[in-house]
């Protein structure tokens, strides 16, 4: 479902790419898509709503000249985005306004693209300081251009507040649709503008540039930022190692599964990008090869190039492996390259604490298979093409050649993220999965013995386990994978050679029938053998030939909801629901039931970056707060949202309490209101900014198979819940004055998949 990208209607200039590749993933309401149009008279957008637990959408029309149409929808839309953690970076803010009382020392004119709240815009105002502009004289005018409607409202309210909206033209459009003498009188003399991704590039940098270049500014603009540099290392990392590598890691399994069977080892794999990554967090699992090197540099003042190549030669610094390259980027904001801004790892900046924010990280470039071996003092050789909005790396030892770029080929790829790739290829997770399924088929032929051979007969069976499995062999049941586990389709056409399997495939669909028709011989079964119903929203017992359903299983896993919040893979419960006509009376579900835990945490770099706003260089933005989602001292009923999160990747993080289960969700009913309380006592003395939440799946009745998404599974992301204030928290043999325990309280809701957390610290 979060396929559906219409990127080309995107305005990469805009905020809008940014909320757009934000909720790709970091969302916690129904999944949202924005879609801007405009005409002479007025701007409007489709914004593409998702409901979590069904994924059925529906487009709803929101224009600008109707100022309540967007009800609470924009807001929450807003609040799950990196706008609020960006505007907490006061490193960067700080480096902004800098170089603009640097570069800005005259009545100009300004053209700030992608404008956001107008923070730059009245930056650029303050330094000109200058009155209004007459309609004749473009000296001392700003200019914010931003497309996004939800965006430019709130703009226009921070522009009030601040007592600037006489001193900035705010312009409700893509900036590649402006023209000089009708939307600006005249080509502006100075660019501010921060449309950068942590790749760089992302949010169309380039484009937007050579569009400005050409139609909305003077010949040699002053621009800020000035230019932008980004910078490789070569690396080892097991970690990172198992992210990409299925092939590898998968022979070592002995389940006899082969997602990439032996000549198809790209069928499966990930998307050939620079993956973004806080990398400090796993620094002490890196092995660096090779000192920094730089590798493109961007002039932001003059029109930059589509498509430019980089090659040189690097010197390995150690023997080893490398896995991956890390990437970041350095902005010099000033022509005369005294005031900088970079997204380097620590271990580049020597510092011993960052300011850590999460709208911009680190990228990673994976390398094929197992890497490339290197002894120290070894020569390599490094490639980097860019096009207009990405970065491909390739590289290769002194003996052997640079292979070719593959990220446009006309072969069949089934792309998966990263996490789901090492999930795939973790021995672990794949040995509790058979297990859980073995049991589930094991169990099943006991059950279809008894009503066939009655209960003494049974017994016997126990015993003789070859007529045991002759029986498994005749009998015929009815699999249902329920989510778009390719795993879970392979392993049960391989467990039981006789089972009738379909697939429902709800994410994956026609990408999902093409893998199974070119893997299924290699997995020991016909691709006839599993049907596939795409775009079925429930199935009939027409559908099945008559035939119920004997085992209903799942991981659960969702093809395009790997960033959303791990509740909301009760999809499940919901498609179990639907299915409940065709179900036999004694069906098999796996999993059996989920558990929603709980911790209380010290999270003090993602509340600050999530913290409510005051003043942010001199201008006010406190009333973004509850429209951007902040934590703090807010008016009721604002809270702060529950937001998906890797918490190993949160900066400092630290447990403060045992892990609690709050409510069970039962699947062998179904779907459900439910509620929970727990009393959450401290085990440890600290601060408290939050609790982090997730699902354990019990996969078995006898609960022998649990397979957690906790803070420990560095593969999934965990839903936290902030508080609006720290609290200082002890544990029951303290003395101190500080809270001993927390009761939570939570509440499920099956129409939309919502779930509701209060607290009360005691």
């Amino acid at each position: 479902m979060i396929s559906l990208i219409f990127k080309a209607l995107i305005d990469p200039s805009s905020s809008l790419l940014r909320i757009a590749q934000f909720a790709l993933t970091s969302h916690s309401k129904p999944f949202t898509r924005v879609r801007p149009m405009s005409s002479e008279s007025s701007q409007q957008v489709f914004q593409l709503k998702v409901d979590p637990l069904t994924g059925n959408s529906e487009w709803v029309v929101i224009r600008e000249d109707e100022e309540e149409a967007f009800g609470n929808s924009h807001k929450n839309l807003l609040a799950t985005t990196s706008y609020l953690d960006m505007l907490n970076d006061s490193t960067r803010n700080r480096a902004f306004r800098d170089a603009i009382d640097k570069t800005i020392t005259k009545p100009c004119h300004v053209l700030d693209i992608g404008a956001g709240t107008g923070l730059l815009s009245m930056m650029a105002a303050r330094a000109m300081g200058s009155g209004e502009p007459t309609s004749a004289d473009t000296k001392g005018m700003v200019t914010a251009c931003e497309s996004y409607l939800p965006m430019v409202k709130l703009m226009r309210k921070v522009l009030h507040l601040n007592s600037m909206g006489r001193n900035i033209n705010v312009i409700s459009r893509r900036s590649d649709e402006l023209k000089v003498g009708v939307d600006i009188p005249s080509r502006a003399d100075v660019l501010v503008s921060e449309i950068l991704d942590s790749e760089l590039l992302g949010e169309g940098l380039i484009p937007t540039l050579q569009h400005a270049h050409d139609m909305l500014l003077v010949e040699n603009p002053l621009t800020v930022p000035y230019r932008a540099t980004t910078y490789g290392q070569l690396v080892e990392s097991t970690f990172l190692w198992k992210l990409h590598d299925l092939y590898d890691h998968e022979a070592k399994a002995s389940d006899g599964v082969r997602l990439l069977p032996t000549g198809m080892d790209t069928i499966l794999r990930v998307k050939l990008q620079q993956h973004p990554m806080h990398c400090d967090a796993i620094s002490k699992e890196i092995k660096l090869l090779s000192e920094p090197f730089k590798i493109f540099e961007f002039d932001f003042w003059k029109r930059p190039d589509s498509h430019r190549e980089s090659e040189l030669l690097i010197k390995a610094i150690d023997d080893g492996r490398v896995h991956a390259i890390l990437s970041w980027w350095m902005l010099q904001l000033d022509h005369e390259g005294t005031i900088f801004y970079s997204t380097a790892p620590r271990w580049i900046t020597k510092a011993s604490t960052g300011n850590w924010c999460d709208h911009w990280k680190q990228c990673v470039w994976f390398l094929p298979g197992k890497g490339i071996c290197v002894g120290k003092g070894e020569q390599l050789l490094f490639r980097a093409i860019h096009t207009d909005t990405s970065v491909f790396y390739n590289l290769a030892t002194e003996h052997t050649e640079l292979g070719q770029y593959n990220h446009v080929s006309g072969d069949f790829h089934l792309i998966l993220p990263p996490e789901r790739i090492a999930i795939y290829g973790d021995s672990k997770w794949r040995f509790s999965m058979l297990t859980a399924l073995r049991n589930a088929v094991r169990s099943l032929s006991l059950s279809l013995s008894l009503s066939l051979c009655g209960f003494i007969f049974c017994i016997f069976t126990f015993f003789k386990c070859e007529l045991h499995l002759q029986l498994q062999e005749r009998v015929q049941p009815l699999c249902v994978v329920a989510d778009d586990s390719i795993f879970l389709t392979l392993i049960v056409a391989n467990l039981s050679k006789t089972a009738h399997v379909i697939s429902l495939f709800p994410g994956l669909r026609e990408m999902g029938v093409k893998y199974l028709q070119r893997v299924a011989d290699a997995n020991g079964f016909t691709a006839d053998r599993v049907k596939v119903f795409q775009n079925k929203k429930c199935l009939t017992l027409h559908d099945t030939n008559q035939k119920k359903v004997d085992l209903l299983i799942g991981e659960p896993y969702y093809y395009g909801n790997d960033g959303m919040l791990p509740w909301q893979n009760l999809r499940f419960w919901k498609e179990r629901t639907v299915l409940d006509s065709v179900l036999s009376n004694d069906v098999l579900i796996m999993p059996c039931k989920a558990l929603l835990k709980a911790c209380a945490m010290s999270l003090p770099d993602l509340w600050n970056s999530r913290c409510c706003l005051s003043k942010i260089e001199g201008f006010d933005h406190s009333i973004v707060n509850t429209t951007l989602g902040a934590c703090g001292e807010l008016p009721p009923p604002h809270d702060p949202p529950l937001l998906p999160f890797f918490i190993w990747q949160c900066g400092e993080i630290k447990e403060l309490s045992e892990r609690l289960t709050i409510m069970e969700f039962e699947f062998s009913k179904p779907i459900s209101p439910c509620y929970g309380k727990v009393q959450v006592d401290f085990s440890e003395t600290g601060v408290c900014h939050g609790f982090v939440l997730w699902i354990d799946w019990v996969m078995d009745a006898s609960n022998s198979v649990v397979l957690s998404t906790g803070p420990d599974e560095r593969y999934w992301k965990q839903g936290v819940k902030l508080l609006a204030q720290p609290v200082a928290v002890k544990t029951n043999g303290s003395t101190a004055s500080e809270y001993r325990y927390a009761v939570i309280e939570a509440s499920f809701d099956p129409s939309s998949g919502e779930l509701s957390i209060s607290h009360a610290f005691t």
